[in-house]
């Protein structure tokens, strides 16, 4: 254990998933090629609705656009040191290493929480008042909407960063885990933490629950316009809400397990942690295109425009 003086902890080590070196090898090639489909994924979308003009100029697009944006850079905040931890025995990480993680770990997770629940009121207003949908939600509460959603991640990783920053450590540094969060982090305080963790379950654990509430609420609002009111394009938009559902399920069934419950750990968290981590990016994009006629279309489009430039003389 790194001490400076004695008295204070200056790095941490990560437990990691596993300790067994085979092990880590093949996990090492799984990860890989889970990063590298995040990457290509979410770049993928990214790019196909900022080249097609009709995606982005539906709101419901741009959201999606923001949402991979997201993912992506949330992967990138854990991913690469865990493939890097793979390699090695010692897994470490410094203080302010720690800090930085769990700050961009909270301000991603946040940002797209809230961008979640926006875009859920883009397909409540899209299914409920489809005539005044584009007059609604126009490119400037798109773009208002959107800042907000960056500005209570922003808000809410600087309240997590505040709850870990005050804290002594002095004794153990082991964290059972392939990244620093919150609740690992605080465990090891050489001081009594209720009060912390009251604080981190008010702060992360009810925002994920009622985030998620409001999106089940919402969409369950959807469902039941969509059954009583319309017939035509029904289909359509039961997809769509599908896509959306399923996402909102592997964001927050994760969050709301790991942050909701204070003073005690499981052994199955790390699932959990892999699942918002990795998983939950990797499959984003394989949910939102092979459910969307308009983002296969678009993504076809794209392709075929690479090929004429790539050979012009093709054909």
């Amino acid at each position: 254990m790194k001490k400076e003086n004695d008295t204070k902890v200056t790095e941490f080590v990560l437990l990691g998933l596993s300790s067994t070196w085979e092990l880590q090898l093949f996990l090492f090639l799984i990860f890989l090629l889970f990063y590298v489909a995040i990457v290509l994924g979410n770049l993928l979308i990214v790019v196909t609705v900022r080249a097609d003009a009709h995606l982005l100029q539906s709101p419901m697009y741009y959201f999606l656009g923001h949402l991979s944006f997201i993912d992506l850079c949330l992967s990138c905040v854990t991913v690469p040191k865990m493939l890097g931890d793979f390699l090695q025995q010692n897994k470490t990480v410094g203080f302010l290493g720690c800090l930085a993680q769990i700050y961009f770990l909270h301000f991603l997770g946040a940002s797209e929480m809230f961008l979640l629940t926006v875009m859920a009121y883009d397909r409540y207003v899209a299914i409920c008042n489809p005539l005044q949908y584009l007059t609604v939600m126009n490119r400037h509460l798109c773009l208002q909407l959107v800042f907000a959603c960056w500005c209570g991640g922003f808000i809410h990783s600087i309240t997590q960063v505040i709850l870990v920053i005050q804290l002594p450590f002095c004794g153990p540094n082991e964290l059972d885990n392939f990244y620093c969060d919150v609740p690992q982090v605080i465990k090891l305080a050489c001081m009594d933490t209720y009060v912390v963790e009251v604080l981190m379950v008010s702060n992360s654990g009810l925002l994920s629950l009622v985030c998620f509430l409001v999106l089940l609420f919402s969409y369950v609002v959807i469902l039941i316009t969509l059954r009583t009111r319309f017939r035509q394009g029904r289909s359509k938009a039961l997809s769509t809400c599908a896509s959306h559902l399923t996402v909102v399920s592997l964001i927050f069934v994760p969050c709301v397990f790991i942050y909701l419950r204070p003073f005690c750990s499981f052994s199955v968290d790390k699932v959990f942690s892999v699942f918002y981590t990795v998983i939950t990016p990797m499959l984003n994009p394989l949910i939102y295109t092979l459910r969307n006629a308009d983002m296969k279309k678009a993504v076809k489009k794209l392709r075929k425009k690479h090929v004429a430039t790539c050979c012009p003389f093709e054909g």
